[in-house]
């Protein structure tokens, strides 16, 4: 099992998984190294405080004040944490902003939380993952689920 698979099945709850696109990474970038190539970019799964270290690093914004900004929009983000749909590409005409081209994932932020019932909602039913990107259009967004809800 992969360390995303693992991730991804709640194994790794104190992990944290961080993705550049290779449009947004430097060709140089020591990330290139330590992550995982995947077809448009490395995505890397790191211990929180490491992750969030990385994040910082290679983003220039704190991971949990970008996580905040991107809470305000709900978006569709790829199971694998390397891809989504940026929700304001609706919004974009061929007129006022071209094509979907100007909506690819720079990049993306992701941890899981424990099952919690007291809190309720989602939290109730499992553990939950909570995902935020970051688009070519500027823009941030979010989604989350709860684990083993998605098959994708």
């Amino acid at each position: 099992m992969s360390n995303l698979d693992e991730f991804l099945a709640g194994e790794r709850l104190d992990d944290v998984v961080f993705y550049l696109s290779d449009a947004y990474l430097d060709d140089d970038s020591r990330l290139r190294e330590v992550g995982e190539e995947t077809d448009g970019g490395v995505r890397l799964i790191l211990d929180g405080e490491t992750g969030r270290s990385a994040f910082q690093a290679g983003t220039g914004m704190g991971a949990m004040e970008f996580a905040k900004t991107a809470m305000g929009a709900d978006g569709e983000i790829a199971r694998s944490l390397d891809g989504g749909a940026c929700p304001f590409a609706d919004d974009a005409t061929d007129a006022d902003e071209g094509s979907d081209d100007d909506h690819d994932v720079q990049f993306v932020f992701a941890f899981a939380e424990a099952q919690n019932e007291e809190v309720g909602g989602l939290y109730a039913e499992g553990d939950v993952v909570h995902a935020y990107a970051h688009c070519t259009c500027g823009e941030s967004y979010s989604h989350k689920w709860v684990i083993g809800d998605r098959d994708d």
